[in-house]
């Protein structure tokens, strides 16, 4: 029977402030049982296990930075949206390091709410690009390119990458306002 108070949205809670104060690799179901004050087998009423456990958290990082990103566009458009956007997202990888672990170590080849996930958030990027009029294939690559620079950026941050006596921030802008500057002269030709 499952702890009062005990729910898979609480242990997920939990299992993220673990993944962020010591890494992904970390979080084992004895350590999040120790900090949830349960046994072991009481967290298998809501998780089959450490797999299904890092999968939820995957789901539930991609919500959060769908979240974060979708609240920093709000009532922005074109350049502004997009770079706002970015500067949101490095923010949340920045302030739930753990948590965006997940985003790309586990690595699940079908599962339904992960994919729907994913799905948020392309459809986030998307939106605030439309306006480039880039067309349906021109945009998806700038999406990959937006976000491998993001996520490059972001790991190598985090994995301190980045030695040289250089602010980081005005690097990560600099950067961004090169490849919006190319999508426009792109969308130009």
């Amino acid at each position: 029977m499952a702890k009062i108070g005990l729910d898979r949205h609480t242990l997920l809670v939990a299992a993220a402030e673990l993944a962020d104060e010591s890494g992904l690799d970390s979080l084992t179901l004895a350590a999040l049982a120790q900090k949830l004050n349960v046994r072991s087998p009481s967290l298998y009423n809501h998780v089959k296990g450490l797999p299904d456990l890092r999968a939820a958290l995957t789901v539930y990082c991609l919500h959060l930075l769908v979240e974060t990103t979708r609240d920093a566009v709000i009532g922005k458009s074109g350049d502004e949206a997009i770079l706002s956007l970015c500067e949101a997202y490095l923010r949340f990888a920045r302030s739930r390091p753990g948590l965006y672990e997940a985003f790309y170590k586990v690595n699940l080849l079908q599962h339904e709410e992960l994919d729907q996930a994913k799905q948020e958030l392309l459809d986030l990027f998307l939106r605030i690009m439309e306006p480039l009029g880039l067309g349906e294939q021109e945009t998806l690559h700038a999406i990959r390119g937006l976000r491998s620079l993001l996520h490059g950026f972001a790991t190598l941050e985090q994995h301190g990458g980045f030695q040289m006596d250089i602010p980081l921030d005005e690097s990560f802008r600099y950067v961004l306002r090169m490849f919006v500057d190319g999508m426009n002269s792109e969308n130009r030709r």
